[in-house]
């Protein structure tokens, strides 16, 4: 039952593969280690509605439906980096992530948008643009940012599965301290307004 309680937060993580889990074992990816570690505040509710292979635009079109069944108060959203391994267009990319942007901060949910970046075979101009769309992104719409997803480790292929793009089980605790560090700020801001409202 989503917000099972008045006081409590539901935060909803919306991404691909890196959230989903791909290529680990159940229950050790980034978005399971960051639920146990939520599990001490009884007050917040984490849902994965993560897709392996989904795209912006896939997300696009699956956002609607998740936010009337999840009801999330945070939506960590985590997509983008297959459209760019696609060589999908800058402007496509971007349009997409900004509709489901919309269409969280309509249903009142509020926004924590994580950057990604992409392997430099991609050339120096698309990857800089691609890379460029998250924090102007977060300054239009007034979202807070995790600058890069994989920080910390992004270039460190020892961190990687063998197809050099899904992170490794030992990579999953760094991802959920780059996740961490601007949650946490959110949870409580959200649960001090909560209390107000009371």
């Amino acid at each position: 039952m989503p917000n099972a309680t008045a006081n409590s937060t539901t935060v909803m993580v919306f991404g691909d593969s890196l959230s989903a889990g791909y290529g680990l074992p159940q229950d050790t990816g980034w978005v399971s280690l960051l639920k146990r570690r939520l599990q001490a505040q009884s007050q917040v509710r984490l849902v994965n509605a993560s897709l392996s292979g989904e795209t912006a635009s896939g997300g696009r079109v699956r956002i609607e439906q998740a936010l009337k069944t999840h009801r999330p108060d945070i939506v960590i959203l985590e997509l983008g980096g297959n459209d760019g391994l696609r060589g999908a267009s800058i402007d496509s990319i971007r349009d997409n992530l900004e509709a489901i942007i919309e269409a969280c901060q309509r249903s009142k949910a509020t926004v924590l948008l994580t950057g990604m970046q992409l392997p430099p075979n991609y050339g120096i101009a698309y990857t800089q643009k691609f890379q460029d769309i998250y924090p102007q992104l977060a300054k239009r719409h007034g979202l807070k940012l995790v600058p890069f997803l994989l920080d910390g480790f992004g270039n460190k292929r020892e961190f990687f599965q063998s197809d050099g793009i899904h992170p490794t089980a030992s990579a999953q605790e760094r991802i959920v301290e780059n996740v961490w560090k601007i949650l946490s700020t959110m949870l409580k801001l959200q649960q001090s307004v909560a209390y107000e409202n009371n």
